[in-house]
């Protein structure tokens, strides 16, 4: 499997926020959004050649090597492209006694990665992504208490349909929004959230891109 990256750092979103992290960045994803940040690890032939094929044990024994923490980030581009190798990179993690955060875009069927000790982050692209009409609708329904889902707003048009989505499913996980980097003012995020009273919804940052510089990789 091509891998991008593998390196330290912080989760920088979601419910391990801040935490320390041992990342695995899978090359290759299904979509392309229009803010993505991690475009190296989707379709760039001059990444794609600096990408270093691995076998799932090859992968574990480097993270084994350089980690600070016993939990792991799966992301990519989008980790779960390849099933078999996903499952098996997840379950040799798992035997090595790693808790796994997976990010994933949204369009691809989380069923089989419902694990122990395994947490799905997991997108629901808005509008503003280009992306939208990509979505499974029916993983909703399959996020668990220890799952997140994740929107990435832009606009008030994407925050109507986050608003939409929440009120309209029996949603279990734990739900974030935050803001397209550089188009959307946090404070109007904010404000949305009390005027619309979507008190089950959580207001975050990218803080990675608060302490490094927002297009620095490897952190």
């Amino acid at each position: 499997m091509l891998v991008s990256e593998i390196f330290n750092s912080i989760d920088g979103e979601g419910i391990r926020t801040g935490e320390l992290v041992t990342f695995i960045r899978l090359y290759g994803c299904n979509l392309r959004c229009k803010y993505c940040d991690s475009m190296y690890a989707v379709d760039s032939d001059k990444d794609r050649k600096n990408c270093k094929d691995m076998t799932a044990d090859e992968i574990v024994n480097e993270v084994n090597r350089i980690s600070l923490s016993k939990k792991v980030t799966l992301t990519g581009g989008e980790p779960l492209l390849n099933n078999l190798f996903s499952l098996s990179l997840i379950y040799k993690l798992l035997n090595n006694k790693y808790e796994v955060n997976i990010e994933t875009n949204g369009s691809i069927n989380i069923r089989d990665y419902l694990l122990k000790n395994v947490i799905i982050t997991m997108d629901w692209k808005s509008r503003y992504s280009g992306e939208s009409d990509k979505m499974i609708v029916d993983n909703l329904k399959l996020l668990r208490k220890q799952d997140v889902l994740k929107f990435v707003v832009a606009n008030k048009e994407d925050l109507e349909q986050m608003k939409e989505i929440v009120l309209n499913n029996k949603l279990k996980c734990n739900i974030f929004v935050s803001p397209v980097f550089n188009q959307i003012e946090a404070k109007d995020i904010v404000k949305y959230l009390m005027d619309n009273k979507l008190n089950m919804v959580r207001m975050q940052l990218q803080l990675h891109k608060y302490i490094w510089e927002p297009s620095m990789r490897g952190v």
